[in-house]
Order: structure tokens, then C-alpha cells, then sequence
């Protein structure tokens, strides 16, 4: 006799943007077997009808659709296992709170939240309810940085002292949050919470450590108002139908991308939320260049940088330790192809991908006394952060075996938010702050 049918998770979801394609995708083709996508919930009503019409377009069903303000309801109806939220920042700790209140466990996109009260209030509801809350830091899941976890347990260099740590967001990458919500602070925690905490959770995860005390530095250098000292201000506020943004590379158009055409303007109408926003015009709040300084629980410390308007886009990753050094370099596009500027980081092009922009990675330890040694690093790819995403799916969503611990846990998402909110602290002071001064962890 054939062992009984394994009954399939069932997955809610909620915000409807471009982040959310990828669970939609592995929910409907990659893990089928396993999980289920049961219902989808936004404020904006065209943004579930596109995803509605690409499920039918994978062999999907479509799946039922809900206001973001009957999420509760939505839960109980639809019997939800799993919630996956992927809305904004500012609300992540809404949906995770209520659906762990329901009785559902949570996938929460990074950052788990943006500020230290919505912290609280996600690891009080933990506590509370035993419920599970799973962050999505899929840079965990990068074959690389699965490697460097690795080399680091296993002793490679001793005792780790320093990390030096710089990320490169390119003219065409970095340009975009500049063109959205994420260019008002309060909606996204700025780039040292919004995109940096990938970065910071490596480091923790790396280090097997905690953040203890952090100072920060950085300004707006490059976009919003700085523009116009730079040359590159043009005089338009959103670039749809401006013939002023004709000519500017810095110009999403969003009309010659169908799927964020679908998901942006032709669902304008119904909130009036414009992803095209001129990236020099007035009202950004956040920074496009920070240093950080950090001290972690091990007594390690860490330099970072973080630069959104480089010309070309990687980073670099140096540990100095007691038995010698440990050295990321990846190029994930040597440049920006002018064919690209008006597109998104890895959005294909009528179809194609913009080939004359390249990528490479080296992995090399360098041991005290003797010669370095390239570490092999084939399984990378320039796709899927690297192939993170779809590692990351097989864990999250198609249950696969997990040894390494690369799902982070509430806990987790707490470490590395704090150290970019105590950077941010650390920019309005100008001194350093002490983690434990904003938030009390066990």
C-alpha cells in the first residue's frame, strides 16, 4: 500500500508588488507538491488581478483576492498555514502580528520591520502566541556566503578580529529607491535598514555574533536635490508621459516593462502610488552614502560602506583573523549598458537580457606562511541574487533539509535591524550608540 497524500501548506499573501512574484512563482511551479498558494490580500485590487493573470498564464487557478483591511478574515475563510508578507516596511509588523495571533506561522520579507517599537511588538506576539516568524534573507542562501559560513566555523583564519565590508549599488539598481517609497524614511527605515540589513545579518550569521555598539556617517550626495549640483537634475516629477525624462537615463519607464506596467500604471487609478518618481526631485529623506563602524559580542569590529550611485555593482568582503584572511570580491555587473539605464536590475530588456554587462566572483583565503588559495566558487550565478532565491524557496516553501540554519528567525531579524536603526541613531547624534540602548534582547 502507497503511503497517504502529504497535505500541501497552504500560503496566503499579502502586498501584490513586484517582490512578491518570485513566492508566487515557486508557490505555483517550484514547490507544488509541498505548498499552496490559497489567497492573495493588497490595498490595490489591480495589483492581485496581474498576479491572478500570470498564475492562468503558469497553468494556476486563480486564487481568491482580498483588501489588505480584511486580512484577519482572509485567514479564518481560506484556513492559512503560512502567511508570506512582502508589503511595505512600515507595515510588516501589522500582518506578522495578526497572523501570528490567528495562528499562523510567518515569511516575513527583510527587513523584518523598521523601527524599534514594531521590533517590540513582533517578538512580544512570538513570545506570545509560540508562533514561528521566518525572515527572508535570502544572501543567506548564496552558494558564496554559504561557503564563507562554512570556512569561517571550520576555523580558516582563527579568531576573527575585523571585517571590512563594501556594497556597490549601481546607477541603475541604487537609482531606485530613490523613484519610490523606500526615498521616505519613515515607510522603509532608510538603505542602512531597508537594503543594508541583508548585510548585517550575514555578518551576524558569519561571526556567530551580536551587535553591541555602532556609529554611523553618511548624507544624501547624489540624488534628490544634489542633483542639480551634479548636472543631472531634469524637471519632471514622475517620468511617464514628461518629455523631459525622454532623454534621462536615471527614467524608469514603466511602459515598456509589461509586468510593471501591470502592477504600477494601470493600477494607479486606484491609489495613486507612482513607482516612477523623478530620482532628483524634492522630498527624499533617506542617505545614498553611509559608513558604519560596529562592535560586536566576539569583540570583532566591522567597517562598512555602502555607496547607491557606483557605476558598477558588487561588493567586497575582507575577514582578518588569527590565522590569516578570508576574501569575497563580486562583480554582479561590471557596468551599467545604456540599453539597461531605464530598466531594473535584472529585468529583461523586449525579452533579452542586456548581455554586455558582466559578472565574476573570487573566493580566496589567504593562511599566514604559505600561498593563497582560490576557493572554488562554481556553483554562483549572476541570477536570483546569485541563486539565493531558489535556494531559498526549497528551504521556505519545499521543506528541504536546512543544516547550515540559513532561516533566520525573529530573532535574527531583530540583530539586524538594530544595527542599521543604531546606525541610523547614530547619524541624527552624531556619536555612538549602544544596541541595548534601543532595544532590550535576551
Amino acid at each position: 500500500m502507497s503511503p497517504p497524500a502529504r497535505e500541501r501548506v497552504r500560503h496566503a499573501l499579502v502586498g501584490a508588488g513586484a517582490r512578491a512574484e518570485m513566492f508566487v512563482r515557486a508557490l505555483a511551479l517550484d514547490h507544488a507538491d509541498t505548498a499552496e498558494l490559497v489567497a492573495l490580500a493588497d490595498v490595490n485590487q489591480a495589483r492581485m488581478d496581474a498576479h491572478n493573470r500570470w498564475l492562468a498564464e503558469l497553468g494556476h487557478p486563480p486564487v481568491p483576492t482580498y483588501r489588505a483591511a480584511d486580512f484577519t478574515a482572509m485567514l479564518d475563510r481560506e484556513r492559512v498555514d503560512v502567511v508570506l508578507v512582502t508589503s511595505v516596511d512600515v507595515t510588516h509588523d501589522e500582518y506578522v502580528t495578526a497572523a501570528l495571533r490567528a495562528g499562523c506561522d510567518v515569511v516575513t520579507e527583510k527587513p523584518m520591520t523598521v523601527d524599534a517599537p514594531r521590533c517590540r511588538r513582533i517578538l512580544d506576539a512570538v513570545a506570545e502566541t509560540g508562533g514561528k516568524v521566518t525572515v527572508a534573507f535570502n544572501y543567506r542562501y548564496n552558494p558564496l556566503h554559504e561557503q564563507v559560513r562554512r570556512l569561517l566555523a571550520d576555523g580558516a583564519v582563527g579568531e576573527v578580529g575585523s571585517v571590512h565590508f563594501e556594497w556597490l549599488l549601481d546607477v541603475r539598481h541604487g537609482a531606485d529607491y530613490f523613484r519610490r517609497w523606500h526615498r521616505d524614511k519613515t515607510t522603509s527605515g532608510g538603505l542602512l535598514v531597508h537594503k543594508a540589513s541583508h548585510h548585517f545579518d550575514l555578518v551576524n550569521w558569519w561571526l556567530d555574533a551580536r551587535p553591541v555598539e555602532v556609529h554611523a556617517a553618511g548624507r544624501l550626495f547624489f540624488y534628490g536635490e544634489s542633483g542639480r549640483r551634479h548636472g543631472y537634475a531634469r524637471d519632471y516629477d514622475r517620468a511617464h508621459g514628461s518629455p523631459a525624462a525622454a532623454d534621462d537615463p536615471f527614467a524608469l519607464r514603466l511602459a515598456e516593462h509589461p509586468r510593471l506596467r501591470e502592477l504600477y500604471l494601470d493600477a494607479e487609478a486606484e491609489d495613486g502610488y507612482q513607482r516612477d518618481r523623478n530620482v532628483f526631485a524634492p522630498g527624499v529623506t533617506i542617505e545614498d552614502d553611509l559608513a558604519v563602524l560596529a562592535r560586536y559580542s566576539t569583540g570583532a569590529t566591522m567597517t562598512y560602506h555602502l555607496t547607491a550611485y557606483a557605476p558598477w555593482e558588487g561588493y567586497r568582503v575582507m575577514v582578518n583573523g588569527s590565522r590569516g584572511r578570508l576574501e569575497l570580491d563580486v562583480t554582479e555587473s561590471d557596468h551599467v549598458s545604456p540599453a539597461g539605464a531605464g530598466a531594473l536590475k535584472g529585468a529583461a530588456l523586449h525579452g533579452d537580457e542586456a548581455a554586455v554587462e558582466h559578472g565574476t566572483a573570487r573566493l580566496t583565503l589567504r593562511p599566514f606562511w604559505a600561498p593563497p588559495v582560490d576557493v572554488p566558487v562554481d556553483s554562483w550565478t549572476r541570477q536570483g541574487h546569485g541563486g539565493a532565491d531558489a535556494r531559498m524557496t526549497r528551504v521556505l516553501l519545499g521543506g528541504e533539509p536546512d543544516p547550515l540554519g540559513r532561516a533566520a528567525t525573529a530573532y535574527d531579524g531583530a540583530l539586524a535591524l538594530l544595527t542599521g536603526l543604531a546606525a541610523n541613531r547614530s547619524l541624527d547624534t552624531g556619536a555612538p550608540v549602544r544596541v541595548a540602548d534601543l532595544l532590550t534582547l535576551p
